[in-house]
């Protein structure tokens, strides 16, 4: 039961782990992992029909709920829309997350059910998956339209994390390549157009 509460208590450190990105662009009180995932598992769960019948909704929420939890060990690795940005790449950011969730998980997943969904995640080989990471960019991009419009970053501070992007225009360009579904691309384009709005020019992808 102690490694089991140990565990727990590590993954609850997520609610304290600000998401990078954010705080590269310095938001003002950025959300934290915990947040996101929360944001992420809401919209699996109120998208997942309109998704189609191949998606298990869910499958997907708790995809979602699982997805990031190595974070509580590894911190949160941002994805950058240059590589000269990127300071871990994607192979050894999976490698530190593999070997970190099979840790947290152990004394909860006796017969590797939660492990299968962090894998089924990371390979995004199913219908399923590729749904639950098109959510995990468009709650990005809602994020970003919300602290848009809540004007929580100096846009007229130089911040060279963000030199080659206006405004929060590097969170809309890093979820538009990588989208997989019909529901992501049409939920990005709306997201997009209302982004749009409050910066009064086209986003730069």
């Amino acid at each position: 039961m102690a490694d089991e509460f140990d565990a727990l208590l590590e993954a609850l450190e997520l609610k304290d782990e600000s998401r990078t990105g954010w705080v590269l662009r310095r938001i003002d009180t950025p959300e934290s992992v915990a947040a996101h995932t929360w944001g992420m598992a809401t919209l699996c769960l109120l998208y997942a029909e309109q998704a189609g019948d191949a998606v298990d909704r869910d499958r997907a929420v708790s995809m979602a709920l699982v997805h990031d939890l190595a974070e509580a060990r590894t911190g949160d690795i941002a994805t950058r829309a240059d590589d000269e940005h990127q300071r871990v790449s994607d192979e050894e950011k999976t490698a530190r997350e593999r070997a970190a969730i099979a840790e947290l998980l152990e004394p909860f997943d006796t017969d590797g059910e939660f492990r299968s969904l962090w894998e089924e995640y990371e390979t995004r080989e199913t219908p399923t998956a590729q749904f639950v990471k098109d959510m995990d960019l468009i709650d990005n991009c809602l994020q970003a339209l919300k602290y848009e419009r809540e004007n929580r970053y100096d846009d007229a501070e130089e911040n060279a994390a963000f030199s080659q992007y206006e405004n929060l225009d590097e969170f809309f360009a890093t979820a538009a390549p990588r989208l997989h579904t019909e529901i992501g691309e049409t939920l990005f384009a709306e997201t997009k157009t209302r982004y749009e709005r409050e910066i009064g020019r086209e986003c730069q992808l």
